[in-house]
């Protein structure tokens, strides 16, 4: 690859795009462009561009571009609780399809190559886990908003990798909502009643893992679809009881309940997680176990 392509990075201030930031700031091959919505939240590190953006504005986001020029461009912005997605459908339509074809069309006018972050929520969960061939069927709005998005990426007339992930975890600077192993630590350690659903299953994903495999998506100008999350298959429940048994955590206070004793506004799949064989092969991507994800995350809290 030729020296210092620029990369630029939506959602910059969110947990993945915090960790492309650390991984790619500094870096002998890119030149960092990092882009969120507001003041730049990363403080600790200087010596990149930041800009805001709000990508759900189309004349914002073709200024940008056209202004920075971009060799590539990753798209780590997306409205992903998915329960607000339900209840709030413009918004999250705006955010997971509308501004995606947004950064489309200004990546086919200079030729970008545009990498998108996805999800195995557009899958029921009836087979999992899934490979990359696998027929999608997405069960909640945010599920259908993400396929969508993907449908509009896999025709565009620019290079384009779409990697899709599960349950991302980890720590960032100025953290805007939580993820599921900082909540379970945090319930654990206050002793609260907490209800964890035995019947779903996924292939939790560290954040850092999934910055490595875009930015081996960005150095192998890879092209397609590919799966990207941690290696190990459990269920939400298991994870928990694994997080409680790293920290030695007492876990009488944890009751098995099912999907439908919780009556959560979305639907969501019951077994999803990944086959890893096409990252593995193609990209080099080495996913951490779920306990060394762990023991990553307390080295930050220290």
């Amino acid at each position: 690859m030729g020296l210092s392509k620029r990369i630029l990075i939506t959602g910059s201030n969110g947990l993945l795009g915090q960790k492309l930031i650390q991984q790619l700031h500094p870096h002998p091959n890119f030149e960092l462009i990092a882009t969120s919505r507001g003041e730049n939240r990363i403080k600790k590190l200087k010596g990149f561009e930041y800009h805001s953006l709000d990508i759900c504005s189309q004349k914002d986001v073709n200024d940008l571009i056209d202004q920075t020029l971009p060799d590539i461009v990753i798209n780590t912005a997306a409205m992903t609780n998915v329960d607000a997605c339900e209840s709030d459908r413009e918004a999250c339509w705006k955010l997971n399809v509308d501004a995606v074809s947004y950064l489309i069309e200004a990546c086919e006018k200079h030729q970008s190559h545009l990498i998108h972050i996805s999800t195995d929520f557009i899958f029921d969960g009836k087979n999992g886990p899934y490979s990359e061939e696998d027929e999608p069927n997405p069960l909640s709005y945010y599920g259908k908003s993400k396929l969508a998005s993907e449908e509009l990426v896999r025709k565009a007339q620019t290079k384009w990798a779409i990697l899709r992930t599960v349950l991302v975890y980890g720590i960032v600077e100025d953290m805007s909502r939580s993820n599921i192993v900082l909540w379970a630590k945090g319930a654990l350690e206050k002793k609260q009643n907490l209800k964890i659903v035995n019947d779903q299953f996924r292939t939790p994903t560290l954040a850092e893992d999934l910055a490595v495999a875009c930015v081996l998506a960005a150095e192998k100008e890879a092209q397609g679809i590919y799966n990207i999350s941690g290696k190990d298959f459990m269920s939400i429940y298991e994870l928990v009881k694994r997080v409680a048994a790293y920290y030695q955590l007492d876990t009488d206070t944890l009751q098995e309940v099912s999907s439908a004793d919780l009556d959560q506004p979305a639907n969501r799949p019951p077994v999803t997680g990944f086959v890893l064989d096409k990252a593995i092969k193609d990209l080099g991507y080495k996913p951490h176990s779920f306990e060394e994800g762990i023991a990553t995350l307390e080295r930050q809290l220290l």
